[in-house]
This record gives C-alpha cells, sequence and structure tokens, in this order.
C-alpha cells in the first residue's frame, strides 16, 4: 500500500460482527515466556508504527469492540468512525498489564493527558457516543440492520477526501505528524519544508487553471 501510487485512502474494518478487533489473544499469550511476549509486544508496536506511517490518510472503522490492542489499532489511524453501540477501552491494567502497543503515547495526544490517564488506570470500556464527546472518534453513527454503520460512514469520509489533491493530502499528513512531535517553530518548518515540495507538482498548477477557468480540478497525483 505504501508504494502503490493509485491508493488514496485505507480504511480499516473488519469481517466479524460485532468486532473490529478485539486485541490480543491472552490464551496465547499465556503460554509465552517473558522474552516471547516481549517479542511479541514490540512487533504490534512495530506493526502500529508502520501502520501510522503510511503516507496516505486512513480510517478505522469500528463497528463493534475495538478493546486493547484493538483500540491501539484504532489510534494508529489518523481518522477514525464508531458506531454509537461500540465499545473502546485500553482495558490493559484489568489483566496486570499497561497498553504497549502505542496506547500510552497515541491516547493522550488524542484525548489529553487526563482523560487518557483516566482510561488507562481504570481500564474503562466506553461507548462509540461518548468516544466522540471526548474526541477519540470523528464520528459516531447508530448502528444499522447490517452491523457496518461505522463502515459505510468512513468510506463517506474516505469518498470527501479522494478528489483532493493526492501529493497535497500526504504532505499535509505529514507535516501535521512531525509538527505535533516538535515546538510551534520548526512545525512551522516542517510544514515549509512541506510546502516546497508541493510547488512544482502539476496538481498544483492544475488546481489554480481550474479555479481560473471556474472549472472542478483533475488532480493525477504529480
Amino acid at each position: 500500500l505504501r508504494f502503490d501510487e493509485k491508493v488514496r485512502v485505507v480504511v480499516f474494518k473488519s469481517e466479524v460482527k460485532g468486532v473490529f478487533c478485539a486485541g490480543a489473544d491472552l490464551k496465547e499469550r499465556a503460554k509465552m515466556d517473558d522474552a516471547e511476549v516481549g517479542h511479541f509486544v514490540k512487533r504490534l508496536r512495530n506493526l502500529m508504527d508502520e501502520i501510522a506511517a503510511l503516507p496516505v490518510p486512513t480510517i478505522a472503522a469500528i463497528d463493534g469492540y475495538a478493546l486493547g490492542g484493538g483500540l491501539e489499532l484504532a489510534l494508529a489511524c489518523d481518522l477514525r468512525v464508531a458506531a454509537s453501540s461500540a465499545k473502546m477501552g485500553l482495558i490493559e491494567t484489568t489483566r496486570g498489564l499497561l497498553p504497549g502497543a502505542g496506547g500510552t503515547q497515541r491516547l493522550p495526544r488524542c484525548v489529553g493527558i487526563g482523560l487518557a490517564k483516566e482510561l488507562i488506570f481504570t481500564g474503562r470500556q466506553i461507548d462509540g457516543q461518548q468516544a466522540f464527546s471526548m474526541g477519540l472518534v470523528n464520528h459516531t453513527v447508530p448502528q444499522n440492520s447490517e452491523g457496518d454503520a461505522a463502515y459505510q460512514r468512513a468510506l463517506t469520509l474516505a469518498k470527501e477526501i479522494l478528489p483532493q489533491a493526492p501529493f497535497a493530502v500526504k504532505m499535509g499528513k505529514l507535516a501535521i505528524n512531525r509538527g505535533m512531535e516538535v515546538d510551534i517553530a520548526s512545525g512551522m518548518a516542517i510544514e515549509g519544508m512541506c510546502y516546497a515540495q508541493n510547488i512544482p507538482t502539476r496538481d498544483r498548477q492544475e488546481g489554480m487553471a481550474a479555479f481560473k477557468e471556474k472549472r472542478p480540478p483533475q488532480f493525477i497525483g504529480k
């Protein structure tokens, strides 16, 4: 996906009704020794980092349970859409663990330190509406009879992104992600570097021409 220029947006959804991702298989984990657990969690953390580093926008469609590593997967995405009936939580402390695949870092960056600490310390599960009210998800929708309401809303959101200039969207994602990790002066410099890469693109010229000619732009991603 990283190198496929035809890919504009990636949507993560589950094929299991009522479950987005229920997290690690604790029965499997119980059979591992300490070294194996550490290796397993390191690989899982690396996977989430790879998802977060995808150059195109990513959307998690949470139509059911997103618990532990399942919520960490959703947090690794750029945008999240949840059914109001979905259940989310970093429940690791209820199992004698702590989030180990990015949850302690991505949740506070998403909802703020205080709320993140409360959710992690208590292991509390929240529904889609509560998640929306605290900014954990971008949109919440009532579940439908097919059980894919969040996925349908995610597709609608993806279709809003699709017509926009692909390279500009990628540079926007890069500028935000890198800029959020540094002070604002450094972030401005990062934005400037991303903007400089966008200036010579054919899509920028097309955007200007389309505006002048009062027609919809036809972006090609170059």
